[in-house]
């Protein structure tokens, strides 16, 4: 896997980006872009495994909470790979990598930067794909303001 950072500017506060990326409606408008019908399955918090499964294929990963700073940062450690709703666990191919999402503000402006090991084999199409997904957040946060 190959660590991947992408980051953006949003004119919000960083409580309406943070909103913006883990309330249920808005993060699977944005995550859509990235993996069509993806939603997350659990509670946001420290320690606790979340699941986040395309309703379209049945795909996902089952991650940990590694650590969270509400507002401020989130760190998921992708634990297995999963199929059938994330019921059965499948190939490895996202298993052991990190995903990380850190936001700072600073004049009313909120810098999201997420930083991600993507498969090799996917990171041409995540290199398109996740831009345009934080495109959509800013988009969103936006609005919110």
């Amino acid at each position: 896997m190959k660590e991947t950072q992408f980051s953006i500017e949003i004119n919000a506060s960083k409580e309406s980006v943070w909103t913006t990326l883990w309330e249920d409606t808005t993060f699977r408008d944005w995550a859509n872009i990235i993996d069509e019908g993806t939603y997350m399955k659990g509670v946001l918090k420290e320690g606790n495994e979340i699941q986040f499964i395309s309703s379209v294929s049945g795909y996902g990963v089952t991650s940990l909470i590694e650590k969270l700073t509400s507002n401020e940062f989130v760190l998921f450690r992708h634990g297995a790979d999963t199929k059938e709703s994330g019921q059965q666990e499948r190939e490895k191919e996202w298993t052991g990598g990190k995903e990380s999402y850190s936001l700072t503000e600073k004049n009313g402006v909120t810098t999201l930067i997420v930083k991600t090991d993507i498969p090799q084999e996917q990171e041409e199409t995540f290199n398109i794909s996740f831009p345009k997904a934080l495109e959509r957040i800013k988009t969103l946060a936006e609005k919110m303001q």
